[in-house]
């Protein structure tokens, strides 16, 4: 979850998925830059993520799907390279996984992503998760040293990313003022309005963490809501 960082057992939802012959797509632009994913083992039939969240390029992702599924999609749109021979009477398409690469590629974004998955890669994923799950712990240690902070999602487990409100300040209003103090956070419904009608509010400010930021940031960051908070 991009707002209360809860990691979902996805291998055990898409085992009870396939026990009634229900295929499965996993949207794991939230999690692929935070720690390993192993497709095979989770056993998804589709996979996607975006390349800007892995320190990649915008405007490029990366669609996994097996090859079972994939021979049975038709292309999406039409263009050079991907055609093996047309005629008025029909046309044959290429063999995966060409016949969805219509046209010239984004060879550009296509070399920047690589790029990025190298260097992700030789960082090692195990230890970018390890560092990024203590950076949340601390921060949700120090957090609770605030007046009146409420947090959402406090488990166990949950990964690189916490949400609060603290008293009755408006999220909008403590993510201005962070701003002003060189502190960098989100607020808002974070793309979850439904998560947040479950809560019965507008919006959390929300401070994620990432391969590159340290324990003296989130210092700065608790110094700063404190500081906010006595403006009201």
């Amino acid at each position: 979850s991009n707002v209360l960082g809860t990691v979902n057992p996805v291998k055990e939802m898409i085992k009870i998925a396939h026990e009634h012959d229900v295929p499965v797509m996993v949207d794991g632009a939230q999690s692929t830059p935070h720690f390993a994913v192993d497709v095979q083992d989770m056993d998804c039939d589709f996979f996607a993520f975006s390349g800007h969240k892995i320190y990649g390029p915008t405007g490029i992702g990366v669609l996994y799907g097996k090859e079972e599924w994939l021979d049975k999609l038709p292309p999406y749109q039409g263009g050079g390279e991907m055609i093996e021979s047309v005629s008025f009477e029909k046309t044959t398409f290429e063999k995966l996984p060409f016949k969805f690469e219509a046209g010239t590629p984004d060879y550009v974004a296509t070399h920047g992503l690589a790029k990025a998955i190298d260097y992700v890669s030789a960082l090692g994923m195990d230890n970018i998760a390890k560092h990024e799950q203590e950076l949340t712990r601390y921060c949700m240690e120090q957090m609770r040293t605030i007046d009146g902070i409420r947090l959402f999602g406090e488990q166990e487990g949950k990964d690189a990313v916490v949400s609060f409100l603290v008293g009755d300040i408006h999220h909008m209003d403590m993510g201005t003022l962070l701003d002003r103090l060189g502190i960098a956070v989100r607020t808002g419904h974070h793309c979850a309005q439904p998560l947040m009608d479950r809560y019965g509010i507008l919006g959390t400010v929300r401070a994620s963490f990432a391969l590159y930021n340290t324990k003296e940031e989130i210092d700065a960051l608790v110094a700063g809501v404190k500081r906010v908070a006595t403006m009201f």
